[in-house]
């Protein structure tokens, strides 16, 4: 799995966590276990009567077993899409339940 990682570094990265959390940043390293460094990241928190909150984590690290999803970002489309975070509306994610 690590190596499928390798050509998302230096890249801006949208992180998915067990817990609910969407994390954004610059993913600068990562290690066997998918440990995440990520740079000048920032927590998106939705929320169903708000916008969308952008909190600054800075540098970041994410536990690979608190790892849901990993993906590349389009960097245009998400300039975009910060245009219009006072508008959005959305119930916020709901942990991962495991069984």
């Amino acid at each position: 799995m690590s190596q499928a990682l390798e050509p998302f570094v230096d890249k801006l990265v949208s992180c998915l966590t067990n817990d609910g959390r969407h994390i954004v940043g610059t993913l600068r390293g990562f290690d066997q276990c998918v440990n995440l460094v990520l740079e000048e990241s920032q927590e998106r928190v939705y929320s169903a009567t708000a916008g969308v909150e952008e909190v600054a984590l800075g540098l970041y690290i994410i536990r690979g077993d608190n790892l849901a999803v990993i993906g590349l970002v389009d960097e245009a489309a998400d300039a975009a899409l910060q245009q219009t975070f006072s508008d959005i509306r959305c119930e916020p994610l709901k942990p991962i339940a495991h069984s």
